[in-house]
């Protein structure tokens, strides 16, 4: 062809990155690894291939991981742990710093490396994973240089077992490892089984950068060799990034362990194309959503949401748009998209996209030729999907996007919701006042606005419902690798034995406390009511013994008084003051139905109360003060971080402390807008009983706390299961918090425990800013600005 022709016809010839240093590198190892344990490489052993998914061929070999080298990777991490913890932040900053700066001078082969063992382009291991990894580094090791003053009162973890997915190897590598070093954690790390490469690689730079030995480990392995990091009895926290069956099987697989626990997960992102949006600009979005990395991203926008007046023309351009793509081999930099990871991904791919058209789906379809070799799947539109149909509700992982259309914003929203990810969203519009209305009320851990797949080491990264729990950048992912000094040294709890009951004590009029649902007292379903024994053996009074009909009741007056939520911070504010003043007011009968319920000395019990009114005045103040953050990316915009209330939360009141322990854990929930389904202490329920007279004073609308009595196990239990319940707190047995978190996997709520161990709440650890991180989540929305 002539230059003219060229010119004319616009075709690319093949551009090849080299890959020699990539392939020498492999040599040098003679193309087999053993995990890298205490500092070194030891001598490879059976294990599995890993391929090129572009061409099908061998790349290298990789050791399968035993319990063995579970046991040795946790051993080393653990002798090293304590050495490193105690290292000034600024020195843990200069080793983090070394690391971003070898992953700087290395670049080339880091790119290279990821984009053989990963399929995708050249350009975005070489223009995105590697810089952006080299950025969580260099911003992590600002963390360790303030960790004293920014995080006065928190310890490391302590040893801390990542399993990462094969969708960004390097870069989910660089954004669990980073934080957990920071701040004076010690890891055992397990990459994908298909793509463990880079990860071997960054051992290799590590330790040529200095790291000392033991602070990382790699292990590599398949899910067997994952399950027995999250498992093992060393490892104090697990942070996982894959699917949601398997983060499902973690969670049951740490319940009651006392591991800490976050899960970045799957989703089914909507892509909302408001009817003023820039249709060039969302197209070109739309490419970025879910084109970008073969669509296999958890945050792929693909559900496009399009406004019927628009979507004619949105869909033309679109089609238009997808017959431009170029698919082909990784290291050709003159490409779009690459090869999917391996033939199974695309088996399931193609019989989603199959299924999708059998029901009715119109298939948009990219029509060039594809490479003869590899795993190849072509950029792909489904419209007029059934809604029940799977492509239509679950991740496909793929270079698949289903598209549907709304009328107004409403629906969009409706839509956008109507799923039990809650990942990320992006929307599409010129008029910010409407995008950020819906931007509030997407739910998603991250929402971009008029842009997409936007990332940033100091923006947290993280999702809700069943996408998971945690974030993953910026200080709010550093809390995940702390933990309060205070609480974490607190003594196990004992039990509380009830002394015999020796009959009635003498009253006015024979009383049964009811519960407490909805605004109203209520009797329990059952029917059924349980002694309260005083101190000295009296029968008290008896209160309702609640079952699941009770929690199903207050769990559906909880999620009918929705609108709490949205009352302004002082409204709320308000009404906390109010409970506190109604509270004072009634502080001499309180304290003696402590007395009489526990047997405290009289000073211990008016101390309790004040405390409990101090804390109600506490948390009124906080109702209007405890607000997000403005990041700044390197980007010309900013990224809001929001803390939005989780919405209906289960609460198993701790028994010691009648009144303050049920004031602490119910009254932070409150001010942060969500409504509280409590289960009041188990064997001196009568201070939370008496309190909801404080209520019905207070102004505090109807559904918003509502007070259940009775078995704190077997009540628990029916909070963990019902998926109603979006966040579950829970205070008592080490037994108790193993059900609620071996239950709570219906739909992954947020557990908070203490495991078993009896917290000081009269302390000032018991309140404050730990409590109401636990009451919210993170919403970042990314809002550019600028032509």
């Amino acid at each position: 062809m002539t230059v003219a022709q060229y010119f004319d016809s616009m075709d690319y010839a093949p551009s090849k990155e080299d890959d020699s240093a990539a392939r020498a590198w492999l040599a040098a190892h003679e193309s087999r690894f053993g995990h890298f344990i205490g500092g070194r490489f030891g001598t490879p052993g059976e294990g599995f291939d890993t391929v090129e998914p572009a061409t099908g061929k061998r790349l290298a070999s990789v050791t399968q991981g035993s319990g063995a080298d579970v046991d040795a990777a946790v051993a080393a991490a653990r002798k090293a742990q304590k050495g490193w913890a105690a290292l000034p932040g600024h020195e843990r900053a200069l080793k983090l710093y070394a690391l971003a700066r070898i992953i700087q001078r290395n670049a080339r082969i880091l790119s290279v490396v990821e984009a053989l063992d990963n399929g995708k382009p050249i350009r975005e291991t070489r223009d995105i994973d590697i810089p952006l990894a080299a950025r969580h580094f260099y911003h992590h090791a600002g963390w360790a240089q303030l960790q004293d003053s920014q995080f006065a009162g928190y310890d490391p973890v302590g040893v801390i077992g990542q399993v990462i997915p094969w969708n960004f190897p390097f870069l989910m590598l660089a954004w669990k490892v980073a934080p957990a070093l920071a701040l004076g954690n010690t890891v055992v790390l397990k990459p994908a089984e298909a793509t463990p490469l880079t990860a071997l690689l960054f051992a290799e730079l590590a330790q040529a950068a200095g790291l000392p030995e033991g602070v990382l480990n790699i292990v590599t392995g398949d899910g067997a060799t994952g399950a027995l990091i999250a498992a093992h009895d060393g490892v104090d926290k697990v942070a996982f990034t894959g699917s949601t069956e398997v983060g499902r099987k973690i969670r049951e697989a740490t319940a009651g362990s006392g591991k800490s626990l976050t899960l970045e997960l799957g989703g089914k992102s909507p892509f909302i194309v408001c009817e003023d949006a820039d249709l060039d600009a969302a197209v070109e979005g739309v490419v970025d959503a879910i084109w970008f990395n073969q669509g296999q991203v958890c945050c792929a926008g693909s559900r496009i949401l399009v406004q019927e007046g628009v979507a004619d023309d949105f869909h033309a351009r679109l089609a238009a748009r997808l017959k431009t793509l170029r698919i082909g081999t990784s290291l050709d930099k003159t490409i779009d998209m690459g090869a999917v990871i391996d033939p199974a991904q695309r088996a399931r791919i193609a019989g989603m996209v199959d299924a999708a058209v059998a029901a009715g789906a119109t298939l948009l379809q990219a029509e060039g030729a594809l490479p003869d070799a590899g795993s190849f799947y072509p950029p792909t539109v489904l419209q007029d999907v059934p809604a029940t149909c799977a492509a239509a509700t679950e991740e496909i992982f793929g270079p698949v996007a289903v598209s549907m259309t709304f009328r107004t914003p409403e629906e969009a929203v409706q839509l956008a919701n109507h799923s039990r990810y809650g990942l990320a969203a992006s929307i599409w519009s010129e008029n910010v006042n409407l995008a950020l209305d819906l931007a509030a009320k997407v739910q998603a851990g991250i929402v971009w606005v008029n842009c997409t797949n936007v990332m940033d080491a100091g923006v947290g990264f993280g999702g809700v419902k069943e996408s998971g729990f945690g974030r993953e950048g910026g200080r709010e992912g550093c809390f995940d690798y702390l933990k309060p000094r205070a609480l974490a040294k607190a003594p196990e709890r004992k039990p509380v034995v009830p002394a015999k009951a020796k009959g009635f004590a003498i009253e006015a009029v024979d009383r049964t406390a009811k519960l407490f649902i909805g605004g109203k007292q209520a009797r329990p379903d059952g029917g059924n009511a349980r002694a309260v024994i005083g101190a000295r053996g009296e029968v008290l009074a008896e209160v309702g013994e609640g079952n699941r009909k009770d929690i199903r009741n207050a769990v559906e007056a909880a999620t009918a008084a929705a609108s709490w939520g949205s009352k302004t911070q002082h409204n709320r504010a308000q009404i906390l003051y109010y409970m506190g003043e109604n509270l004072s007011a009634r502080a001499a009968e309180f304290a003696d139905r402590i007395v009489a319920q526990t047997g405290a000395k009289p000073d211990r019990a008016r101390a309790e109360v004040a405390a409990a009114v101090s804390r109600l005045f506490s948390y009124g103040a906080w109702a209007d003060k405890y607000e997000g953050v403005v990041h700044m990316p390197p980007m010309r915009g900013l990224a809001l971080a929001v803390p939005e209330s989780i919405g209906v939360a289960g609460v198993i009141c701790p028994t010691e402390a009648p009144l303050l322990g049920f004031v602490s854990t119910t009254a932070p929930l409150i001010a942060t807008g969500n409504r509280v389904v409590a289960v009041a202490s188990e064997a001196h329920p009568l201070s939370a009983t008496d309190f909801y007279q404080v209520l019905e004073t207070s102004d505090l609308p109807a559904g918003v706390l509502n007070i259940v009595t009775g078995s704190a196990d077997t009540l628990g239990a029916e909070l963990a299961k019902h998926n109603g319940v979006d966040a579950l707190w829970a205070f008592g047995s080490a037994a108790l918090s193993e059900t609620v978190e071996r239950l709570s996997t219906g739909n992954l709520k947020r557990v908070f425990t203490d495991y078993g161990r009896a917290w000081d709440w009269m302390s000032p650890e018991a309140e404050g800013e730990l409590f109401l991180r636990q009451a919210t989540q993170i919403k970042n929305i990314w809002v550019p600005y600028g032509e």
